[in-house]
């Protein structure tokens, strides 16, 4: 019954061009950008491969982008990442996305935020909380008002990406064009550059920061004309975030130098610091803070559609897929992705959680590329092949994606070990658990909607 309301999202196509690079560009661009400079810099010690992590990441970015806009316009009515595994490959797979989703990748992204949002609260109010007390309380409150049905409207959020626009802007302009910081005696440049091994270790904070490209492909309904304005927003919205990313890179790199910007926290507000005093600093700050929020309260709102689809498939808790009658929101799967989040918040650091999250999560990038590779195979004798969007240069791009996620997947879980180990864990958890639910739904004669 509950497959009918999807198939009406497709009528509404009011969306452009300019539409579609506000949703790539809003969807990649979280509050990563401002504190992953740093962590890039412990990995490279020059400024060519600091800089060049960010150019290799964007590129990946931009062929995973194209990758799931392909997805989307070959499978139009069943759309998302979690239906894509399902078809392409078994059930499982696509629960263990969703699983691994619940209790990594989602959650730890959550809470690396709440984490940034804590560190730059304490920056702005001079507070010595720790950064972690304040992300739990962000991440509950947010929960609890999402759970209540109240959710910022279009307006509102519109103006959070103004601000966090106008905070990058702002960046850049000081960076590029204010005074450069001269360094202390004390800060030595570290003597070797890092190398292949040291770039690996910079991808986990890069492809963290260019996370959210996958969420074009949801777009290709609602479009005028997907097949021209889809691929031209995916190429106009990465390139403007590689852009930001690269020159606010760069900037931090012009203001404090490799080894300043490698010993601090905060590198946004140091910047900012150096050009216009601690009132600079205050402003980057507040604004950090405040996209901060509005990007938590976006991603608590829209993940648990997954945990509630697979409940109503029937291989998760049953009171996942329940909607609460009067706010009609998954309020159960709500309140257990905001427990998750806030445990990892709890139990981790920034940096902890970057190597916990990235490892799982490029692991089912990869594994979705693939996923095209099998459509693709399966329909070689269509004649009907026409005009939909395609990806340039497959298979070779789409391949080189596929491996360059599974490589950086593999370096993660060997240069963090005990870290990236947690996820792969939970990953095996779920492999074990998935028979519990599946033997159940074939008892109830429940099967699973294509």
């Amino acid at each position: 019954m509950g497959t009918q309301e999807p198939r009406e999202v497709p009528l509404a196509r009011r969306l452009g061009l300019f539409d579609a690079t506000m949703i790539v560009m809003g969807g990649i661009i979280g509050a990563g950008i401002f504190v992953n400079p740093a962590v890039v810099a412990r990995n490279v010690h020059t400024p060519l491969l600091v800089l060049g992590a960010w150019l290799i990441g964007g590129t990946i970015a931009l062929i995973g982008a194209f990758v799931y806009a392909e997805l989307a316009a070959l499978r139009p009515r069943v759309g998302g990442q979690y239906a894509y595994l399902r078809d392409a490959y078994h059930p499982i797979v696509a629960f263990l996305y969703g699983w691994t989703l619940l209790l990594v990748v989602q959650t730890g992204g959550m809470a690396g935020a709440a984490i940034i949002f804590g560190r730059y609260f304490c920056e702005l109010f001079g507070l010595s909380v720790s950064e972690q007390v304040l992300a739990i309380l962000a991440l509950a409150i947010l929960t609890a008002v999402n759970c209540l049905g109240v959710r910022a409207g279009s307006n509102v959020q519109s103006a959070l990406m103004l601000i966090k626009l106008v905070a990058i802007v702002l960046l850049i302009g000081v960076g590029c064009f204010g005074p450069v910081k001269t360094h202390s005696a004390g800060v030595e440049l570290p003597t070797d550059s890092g190398g292949f091994a040291g770039l690996a270790r910079a991808m986990s904070p890069v492809l963290f920061a260019y996370g959210g490209w996958q969420t074009a492909s949801f777009v290709s309904g609602e479009m005028r004309d997907p097949r021209h304005d889809l691929p031209r927003g995916l190429l106009i919205g990465v390139f403007g975030v590689i852009l930001c990313y690269v020159l606010v890179s760069y900037s931090c790199l012009r203001v404090l130098g490799v080894a300043g910007l490698a010993r601090t926290n905060v590198p946004a507000s140091e910047v900012m610091r150096h050009a216009l005093g601690e009132r600079g600093a205050q402003v980057i700050a507040a604004g950090i803070a405040i996209s901060t929020l509005g990007f938590l309260s976006q991603s608590i709102l829209t993940a648990p559609r997954v945990y509630y689809a697979m409940a109503r498939d029937g291989v998760f808790f049953k009171a996942v897929g329940h909607l609460d009658p009067r706010t009609r929101v998954p309020t159960v799967a709500i309140v257990l992705q905001g427990f998750c989040a806030v445990t990892i918040a709890f139990t981790g650091k920034y940096d902890q959680i970057l190597s916990y999250v990235v490892a799982i999560d490029v692991l089912f990038f990869g594994l979705t590329g693939a996923s095209l590779l099998i459509f693709r195979a399966r329909l070689q004798k269509e004649t009907s092949d026409g005009e939909r969007l395609r990806v340039p240069w497959h298979p070779i791009t789409t391949s080189l994606f596929v491996l360059a996620c599974w490589a950086i997947s593999i370096s993660t879980v060997v240069q963090f070990p005990h870290n990236a180990g947690i996820g792969l864990g939970i990953l095996g958890m779920g492999a074990l658990i998935y028979p519990l639910w599946r033997d159940r739904r074939l008892a109830k004669g429940s099967g699973i909607d294509a």
